[in-house]
Protein backbone atom coordinates (compact mmCIF):
# COMPACT_ATOMS: atom_id res chain seq x y z
CA UNK A 1 0.00 0.00 0.00
CA UNK A 2 2.93 2.45 0.48
CA UNK A 3 4.94 1.48 -2.72
CA UNK A 4 1.29 2.56 -4.14
CA UNK A 5 1.02 5.85 -2.57
CA UNK A 6 4.77 6.54 -3.04
CA UNK A 7 4.36 5.91 -6.69
CA UNK A 8 1.41 7.86 -7.14
CA UNK A 9 2.80 10.68 -5.83
CA UNK A 10 5.83 10.93 -7.48
CA UNK A 11 3.50 11.11 -10.43
CA UNK A 12 1.64 13.81 -9.10
CA UNK A 13 4.73 16.01 -8.88
CA UNK A 14 5.59 14.72 -12.31
CA UNK A 15 2.46 15.70 -13.90
CA UNK A 16 2.36 19.50 -11.41
CA UNK A 17 6.23 20.31 -12.15
CA UNK A 18 7.21 19.24 -15.53
CA UNK A 19 7.50 22.18 -18.03
CA UNK A 20 4.56 21.31 -20.24
CA UNK A 21 3.47 24.84 -21.84
CA UNK A 22 5.60 28.10 -22.69
CA UNK A 23 4.02 30.98 -22.74
CA UNK A 24 4.65 33.62 -25.55
CA UNK A 25 3.31 37.32 -26.06
CA UNK A 26 2.75 38.57 -29.37
CA UNK A 27 1.94 42.05 -29.21
CA UNK A 28 1.98 44.34 -31.96
CA UNK A 29 3.00 48.34 -31.03
CA UNK A 30 4.49 49.70 -27.83
CA UNK A 31 3.16 48.58 -24.55
CA UNK A 32 3.75 50.67 -21.28
CA UNK A 33 5.34 48.84 -18.43
CA UNK A 34 3.06 50.37 -16.53
CA UNK A 35 0.19 48.85 -18.16
CA UNK A 36 1.51 45.22 -18.72
CA UNK A 37 2.12 45.11 -14.87
CA UNK A 38 -1.02 46.52 -14.09
CA UNK A 39 -2.77 43.61 -16.54
CA UNK A 40 -0.09 41.08 -14.87
CA UNK A 41 -1.88 41.87 -11.25
CA UNK A 42 -5.16 41.83 -11.87
CA UNK A 43 -5.57 39.19 -13.89
CA UNK A 44 -3.28 36.22 -12.15
CA UNK A 45 -3.17 37.54 -8.34
CA UNK A 46 -1.56 34.93 -6.46
CA UNK A 47 -3.46 35.58 -3.48
CA UNK A 48 -6.61 35.08 -5.14
CA UNK A 49 -5.22 31.64 -6.87
CA UNK A 50 -4.20 30.34 -3.09
CA UNK A 51 -7.50 31.38 -2.12
CA UNK A 52 -9.29 29.63 -4.52
CA UNK A 53 -7.39 26.19 -4.58
CA UNK A 54 -7.63 26.33 -0.74
CA UNK A 55 -11.54 26.64 -0.63
CA UNK A 56 -12.07 24.20 -3.87
CA UNK A 57 -8.74 21.97 -5.71
CA UNK A 58 -8.80 23.04 -8.96
CA UNK A 59 -9.87 26.29 -8.77
CA UNK A 60 -7.24 28.20 -8.32
CA UNK A 61 -5.71 26.18 -11.82
CA UNK A 62 -8.92 27.37 -13.64
CA UNK A 63 -8.34 30.88 -12.25
CA UNK A 64 -4.48 30.57 -13.94
CA UNK A 65 -6.47 28.82 -17.21
CA UNK A 66 -3.92 25.47 -16.35
CA UNK A 67 -7.85 23.50 -16.93
CA UNK A 68 -5.40 20.21 -18.01
CA UNK A 69 -3.99 20.27 -14.56
CA UNK A 70 -7.71 20.23 -12.85
CA UNK A 71 -8.60 16.09 -13.93
CA UNK A 72 -4.73 15.33 -12.14
CA UNK A 73 -5.76 17.22 -9.08
CA UNK A 74 -9.05 15.15 -8.73
CA UNK A 75 -7.47 12.07 -9.58
CA UNK A 76 -5.23 12.38 -7.05
CA UNK A 77 -7.83 13.64 -4.27
CA UNK A 78 -10.31 10.85 -5.45
CA UNK A 79 -7.53 8.03 -5.47
CA UNK A 80 -6.56 8.88 -2.18
CA UNK A 81 -10.51 9.34 -0.40
CA UNK A 82 -10.82 5.95 -2.08
CA UNK A 83 -7.79 4.35 -0.38
CA UNK A 84 -9.29 6.04 3.06
CA UNK A 85 -12.75 4.60 2.83
CA UNK A 86 -11.13 1.24 1.55
CA UNK A 87 -8.80 0.90 4.30
CA UNK A 88 -11.25 2.54 7.27
CA UNK A 89 -13.67 -0.35 6.00
CA UNK A 90 -11.54 -3.11 5.99
CA UNK A 91 -9.98 -2.23 9.40
CA UNK A 92 -13.24 -2.00 10.84
CA UNK A 93 -14.27 -5.37 9.88
CA UNK A 94 -11.01 -6.64 11.23
CA UNK A 95 -11.22 -4.65 14.52
CA UNK A 96 -14.98 -6.58 14.76
CA UNK A 97 -13.56 -9.86 13.41
CA UNK A 98 -10.40 -9.28 15.81
CA UNK A 99 -13.40 -8.73 19.21
CA UNK A 100 -15.56 -11.56 18.02
CA UNK A 101 -11.96 -14.67 17.56
CA UNK A 102 -10.52 -12.90 21.17
CA UNK A 103 -13.54 -13.20 22.94
CA UNK A 104 -14.28 -17.20 25.07
CA UNK A 105 -18.05 -17.63 22.54
CA UNK A 106 -17.31 -19.16 20.02
CA UNK A 107 -20.54 -18.64 18.54
CA UNK A 108 -19.52 -15.31 17.64
CA UNK A 109 -17.04 -16.88 15.14
CA UNK A 110 -19.90 -17.26 12.78
CA UNK A 111 -20.31 -13.57 13.18
CA UNK A 112 -16.82 -12.86 11.42
CA UNK A 113 -16.72 -11.65 7.80
CA UNK A 114 -15.91 -14.98 5.35
CA UNK A 115 -12.53 -13.54 4.29
CA UNK A 116 -11.36 -12.99 8.18
CA UNK A 117 -12.88 -16.47 9.33
CA UNK A 118 -9.94 -18.58 8.64
CA UNK A 119 -7.55 -16.23 10.52
CA UNK A 120 -6.40 -16.32 14.39
CA UNK A 121 -6.47 -13.93 16.58
CA UNK A 122 -3.22 -12.47 16.09
CA UNK A 123 -3.46 -12.14 12.56
CA UNK A 124 -6.13 -10.22 12.82
CA UNK A 125 -4.70 -8.05 15.20
CA UNK A 126 -1.50 -7.61 12.76
CA UNK A 127 -3.88 -6.86 9.65
CA UNK A 128 -6.27 -4.60 12.18
CA UNK A 129 -2.87 -1.88 13.14
CA UNK A 130 -1.95 -2.40 9.80
CA UNK A 131 -4.89 -1.16 8.03
CA UNK A 132 -5.26 1.98 10.82
CA UNK A 133 -1.79 3.16 9.47
CA UNK A 134 -3.05 2.97 6.00
CA UNK A 135 -6.29 5.13 6.89
CA UNK A 136 -3.72 7.47 8.58
CA UNK A 137 -1.59 7.38 5.32
CA UNK A 138 -4.48 7.82 2.89
CA UNK A 139 -5.67 11.18 5.20
CA UNK A 140 -1.66 12.02 5.18
CA UNK A 141 -1.75 12.24 1.72
CA UNK A 142 -5.28 13.63 0.57
CA UNK A 143 -4.10 16.61 2.77
CA UNK A 144 -0.63 16.73 1.17
CA UNK A 145 -1.85 16.70 -2.19
CA UNK A 146 -4.67 19.63 -1.48
CA UNK A 147 -1.96 21.23 -0.36
CA UNK A 148 0.07 20.72 -3.30
CA UNK A 149 -2.79 21.68 -5.31
CA UNK A 150 -2.59 25.40 -3.92
CA UNK A 151 1.26 26.01 -3.88
CA UNK A 152 0.55 25.02 -7.62
CA UNK A 153 -1.72 27.71 -8.18
CA UNK A 154 0.22 30.08 -6.11
CA UNK A 155 3.17 29.44 -8.11
CA UNK A 156 1.74 29.63 -11.64
CA UNK A 157 0.36 32.77 -10.67
CA UNK A 158 3.64 34.30 -9.42
CA UNK A 159 5.25 32.81 -12.60
CA UNK A 160 2.45 34.35 -14.87
CA UNK A 161 4.56 37.91 -14.64
CA UNK A 162 7.97 36.46 -15.95
CA UNK A 163 8.95 36.16 -19.80
CA UNK A 164 9.36 32.50 -20.24
CA UNK A 165 9.76 33.21 -24.18
CA UNK A 166 13.26 31.60 -26.41
CA UNK A 167 14.17 35.54 -26.38
CA UNK A 168 16.33 35.79 -23.07
CA UNK A 169 19.39 37.19 -24.23
CA UNK A 170 22.95 37.24 -23.10
CA UNK A 171 25.13 39.96 -23.79
CA UNK A 172 29.09 40.80 -23.31
CA UNK A 173 29.51 44.62 -22.45
CA UNK A 174 33.26 45.73 -21.80
CA UNK A 175 33.78 47.65 -18.79
CA UNK A 176 36.23 48.93 -15.82
CA UNK A 177 36.63 47.94 -12.64
CA UNK A 178 37.21 50.73 -10.55
CA UNK A 179 37.98 48.98 -6.91
CA UNK A 180 39.74 46.29 -9.56
CA UNK A 181 41.49 49.16 -11.32
CA UNK A 182 41.18 47.09 -14.45
CA UNK A 183 39.32 46.86 -17.71
CA UNK A 184 37.30 44.05 -18.58
CA UNK A 185 34.30 41.92 -20.39
CA UNK A 186 31.12 41.08 -18.36
CA UNK A 187 28.41 38.64 -19.88
CA UNK A 188 25.27 39.69 -18.74
CA UNK A 189 21.98 37.36 -19.01
CA UNK A 190 18.98 39.28 -19.05
CA UNK A 191 16.72 37.79 -17.52
CA UNK A 192 13.40 40.27 -16.76
CA UNK A 193 9.87 40.49 -15.96
CA UNK A 194 7.34 41.10 -18.42
CA UNK A 195 6.38 43.48 -16.07
CA UNK A 196 9.69 45.22 -16.17
CA UNK A 197 10.23 45.10 -20.51
CA UNK A 198 8.67 47.45 -22.97
CA UNK A 199 7.46 45.45 -25.78
CA UNK A 200 8.59 46.59 -29.05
Amino acid sequence: MQKLFFIFFILFLHFFFCPVFAQSIKDSGTVSTKKIKDTAVKQFSPRTATIRSAILPGWGQAYNKKYWKIPVIYAALGTTTYLFFYNLNTYKDLKQAYIYKSDSNPANDSLINPAYKNLNANSLRLYRNEYRKNVDYSVLFFLLFWGLNVVDATVDAHLKAFDVSDNLSLRINPGHSRMANTNGISFVFDIHSKANKVFK
